[in-house]
């Protein structure tokens, strides 16, 4: 298992200098052309527990992935709580009551008198009453599943992939994972332990720190709920006792999804559904009980260096970007601006990168229910940090004049993303955790009708984003070098809030 949002650094890089396609020019619509209908073929049905069920058929191979997802992950976690829904994650898939059921079955049928009496196998089997039947077990580990879970801030996912004919032994093993957890002391003591080693690994990569800096200094009153992985002091005396609170707040059929994508019909995974997880029981809602924070505004620019044996300068500039429900537009017009700045042949490539300035240059919009951050992250030599930083203000000073993009760019950029997401379907199996994404953090009406939004997405609506969350806004700027790079760049605290 592994924590999805703290990257290695190598993969870091990489995201660095990734940017949109320019369009060949015959392909190019202009702002005028109307774009044919584009639209996200899966279906959903909301079962009376209020679990949402996500179908998303593509019968090209005979492959399944079944997920559940659940509205919890850093967003939910107070500083005690921190990491802690990352350590959940980790005990998800353990020996549950079904399995301890499986096992004392097992053990009766073949006279392991001394498992039956060591495991207190007389008082599992009462269990069966409200588990039900465990046969499925012994054709689970038959299936050559693929199984995973990841934590991210705003929701936490597990998963089996497998041949589709085993939909319902995948369906029926999460149920019991979900519904009947045991904690058992010995194997979470463990897990902790493998948690640590996970947080260490992190802590060993560079860009761990730059993206810890940043997050911190923007969501300054309440940093933990930008923090999936937590901290080495709340996992290290995290008990089963806050697992089960975890469990109890937020692991409802009313706050999460069962997604399954592949070589499926929608009505036999919604009667499967029914079937199997019909009877979770509705809980009350965790945000209506537990309401998120409220992340206040910067009440100023401010700047950080984070030290680190690396060769180049990484500088980032961060800002408090939209929230899912309070100012839809605006993400539409965040990740349109993202891609028109991030073509190519854009003015800002090509005053930062093409002149030799810069390395490479990324603008990302992070969609969020709970505040999204704008990043702008440039890659730079020691000799040349304090030109690269000036040069990208002066950009940024730029991107609300009207001739900074014209209209073909604009046009590219929608047709950039829509094709980033067909080409994520290409792997359904993946395609899976990016439904999860977005039912958890804007819900699937949003995401729906994303491409709609994005296509109807105006000049006058990315104007008004830049002029509502960049322009003026006060910053966080981070840069993140060697101590000899520091001296040889002479970077200043001014410099990197464009001062």
């Amino acid at each position: 298992m592994k924590l999805r949002k703290t990257l290695s650094f190598l993969l870091f890089l990489v995201l660095l200098t990734t940017t949109l396609s320019a369009q060949p020019a015959a392909a190019v619509k202009t702002a005028q052309q109307k774009a044919p209908e584009y639209a996200i073929p899966f279906v959903t049905k909301t079962l009376a527990n209020g679990l949402e069920v996500i179908v998303y058929p593509d019968s090209s191979v005979p492959l399944v992935t079944v997920e559940l997802a659940v509205r919890n992950g850093s967003f939910t976690e107070p500083p005690e709580f921190n990491g802690l829904s990352h350590l959940y994650e980790h005990m998800f898939f353990k020996p549950n009551k079904a399995i301890a059921i499986y096992r004392c079955d097992l053990s009766q049928r073949y006279g392991n008198e001394a498992y039956f009496k060591e495991q207190k196998c007389d008082e599992t089997l009462k269990l069966r009453s409200q588990v039900g039947d465990v046969a499925y077990l012994s054709d689970l580990d038959k299936t050559g599943i693929v199984r995973n879970g990841t934590t991210q801030e705003e929701y936490v996912n597990y998963y089996y992939t497998a041949t589709s004919k085993h939909l319902e032994t995948l369906m029926h093993a999460l149920r019991d994972s979900m519904l009947y957890p045991v904690f058992d002391e010995n194997e979470f003591q463990q897990e902790i332990q493998v948690v640590l080693g996970e947080l260490d690994r992190q802590e060993s990569q560079p860009g761990y720190h730059l993206q810890t800096t940043m997050m911190d200094k923007l969501f300054y009153k309440y940093p933990s709920r930008k923090r999936p992985g937590g901290t080495r002091e709340t996992v290290a005396t995290a008990t089963t006792d806050k697992m089960r609170t975890i469990q109890a707040r937020y692991y409802l059929p009313n706050n999460s999804a069962l997604v399954v994508t592949g070589d499926v019909k929608p009505d036999d995974v919604f009667k499967l559904a029914d079937k199997l997880f019909g009877v979770w029981k509705k809980g009350d809602d965790p945000f209506v009980k537990y309401p998120l924070v409220e992340h206040p505004p910067l009440p100023k620019s401010e700047a950080a260096f984070v030290t680190q044996d690396v060769d180049n300068v990484f500088i980032q500039i961060g800002w408090l970007g939209p929230s899912i429900g309070k100012d839809n537009a605006s993400t539409y017009a965040a990740d349109v601006f993202s891609g028109i700045v991030g073509q190519p042949d854009s003015k800002f490539q090509r005053a930062l990168v093409d002149t030799g300035l810069a390395v490479s240059v990324d603008v990302h919009y992070y969609t969020q229910r709970n505040v999204g951050p704008i990043r702008i992250t440039l890659v730079t030599t020691p000799a040349k940090a304090k030109r690269a930083v000036a040069a990208l203000y002066q950009e940024i000073a730029k991107f609300t004049s009207p001739a900074y993009y014209s209209d073909a760019e604009l046009a590219n950029a929608k047709t950039a993303l829509e094709s980033r997401d067909l080409f994520s379907r290409e792997k359904v199996s993946d395609y899976t955790h990016t439904l999860s994404f977005w039912w958890s953090s804007t819900g699937m009406d949003y995401y729906r009708d994303y491409y709609k939004h994005l296509r109807a997405t105006s000049r006058a609506d990315v104007d008004r984003y830049i002029k509502t969350y960049i322009a003026g806004k006060p910053h966080v700027g981070v840069a993140m070098l060697s101590d000899a790079g520091r001296l040889e760049s002479k970077l200043t605290d001014q410099d990197l809030i464009g001062k």
